[in-house]
């Protein structure tokens, strides 16, 4: 029975849960964390470790989803971000970062809402993408519901291997000035698999994964400070609650289809290995990162994170935030696997992941998803 809370005289509202909120409970016999696997795949691509970039300049450049992929995750391409839109991106990171030093962060945003108001050149995002490809790994490009039909056919013709359909907020079908995209017809007429989002309740998450998205991304990407739609739009989701709750959708889609497994992906405040292992004890396939990928070396936003909502012509829903300084930067192998002297579990994610797993005693991603939670008072 859902825990309902009265506000108001006629005014009643959900209690729900953030992954701070709840404990992760072991209760069967550990395990070495030479036992566990941390793989998973999604459609006909096989992971090592279940991390997914949130697709923002400040994380993915080509060289960055490349060495990413080689160490066992999924980087995402912002298909509409600097790449897609100005030859010489190092270039213009050098300088919204000078600015967002020397003038604040409005002057950043500002200067951010500038460079993506260059046009998109398909080109550019061509290259990006045989760039990835020629290395080897998944190559996985980020669109929004409103450019998603543009978009997609040089997409598909560059050779990308996974479609994000990401937005703050994604329904099944965007209904924008022209003809409105509905995901089902355009998921069918695809040859590559989709994955979209995000999205905060059991119905919508259903909703998408009847369109016949091969994932579903739970949440609205939630970092405190740089991430600002609930300060802009005062939408806000509890990420434990929601992502149990697109787990379930998972369980009635399952049921309906008689065996169709569509991946939940969690997008929130996951800063920390302790966050990720909680993200899948509550049903999530995979976790979807940002600033904890930012403190390393790789990541062309050098310590400074900014999630791509930052850019939005006349709404902008995130900041740019320092944090790390370049001479403090782990490399992403030390990022994802250590060695780690810190002891708040932002380096070594994997490490801590797997470790958690084998205290609780599990050896699957799928089997530590039915661990015990408490709830802390």
């Amino acid at each position: 029975m859902r825990d309902m809370v009265e506000i108001g005289m006629g005014r009643t509202a959900r209690r729900t849960y953030e992954l701070d909120d709840v404990d992760i409970v072991p209760s069967r016999r550990t395990r070495s964390s030479k036992q566990v696997s941390l793989a998973w795949q999604l459609d006909a691509y096989r992971f090592d470790i279940p991390l997914v970039t949130h697709p923002t300049d400040a994380l993915v450049s080509p060289e960055f989803a490349i060495e990413l992929g080689r160490l066992g995750g999924l980087g995402v391409i912002n298909g509409e971000g600097l790449w897609a839109r100005h030859a010489d991106v190092a270039a213009r990171i050098d300088q919204l970062l000078e600015v967002a030093e020397k003038e604040g962060t409005e002057a950043a945003v500002a200067l951010l809402q500038q460079l993506h108001a260059a046009p998109m050149q398909a080109d550019l995002l061509a290259a990006a993408v045989a760039q990835v490809r020629a290395a080897g790994v998944t190559v996985a490009v980020r669109v929004s519901p409103q450019n998603a039909r543009q978009l997609t056919p040089a997409l598909v013709q560059a050779g990308v291997d996974l479609l994000v359909v990401h937005g703050t907020i994604i329904s099944a079908e965007h209904v924008g000035d022209g003809e409105p995209l509905n995901l089902k017809t355009f998921i069918a007429d695809l040859d590559v698999p989709v994955v979209a989002g995000g999205v905060s309740d059991h119905r919508t998450a259903l909703h998408l994964m009847r369109t016949g998205a091969a994932g579903v991304i739970v949440g609205y990407g939630s970092t405190p400070g740089a991430t600002t739609t609930g300060e802009v739009l005062g939408i806000g989701v509890s990420l434990a609650t929601a992502i149990a709750d697109a787990a379930a959708a998972r369980r009635d889609y399952l049921d309906e289809t008689g065996g169709r497994y569509v991946h939940v992906i969690a997008d929130g405040d996951i800063v920390s290995s302790g966050h990720l292992a909680k993200a899948i004890a509550c049903g999530a396939d995979a976790a979807m990162l940002g600033v904890p990928l930012a403190l390393a070396q790789e990541a062309p936003g050098r310590g400074w994170f900014w999630p791509s909502a930052a850019a939005h012509p006349s709404v902008p829903r995130g900041a740019l935030l320092k944090f790390a300084e370049e001479d403090e930067r782990p490399t992403l192998q030390q990022v994802l696997y250590g060695p780690s002297s810190d002891p708040w579990g932002s380096v070594n994610l994997v490490g801590g992941l797997r470790r958690s797993m084998a205290k609780a005693g599990y050896c699957e991603l799928k089997e530590f998803q039915r661990v015990g939670l408490t709830v802390r008072a």
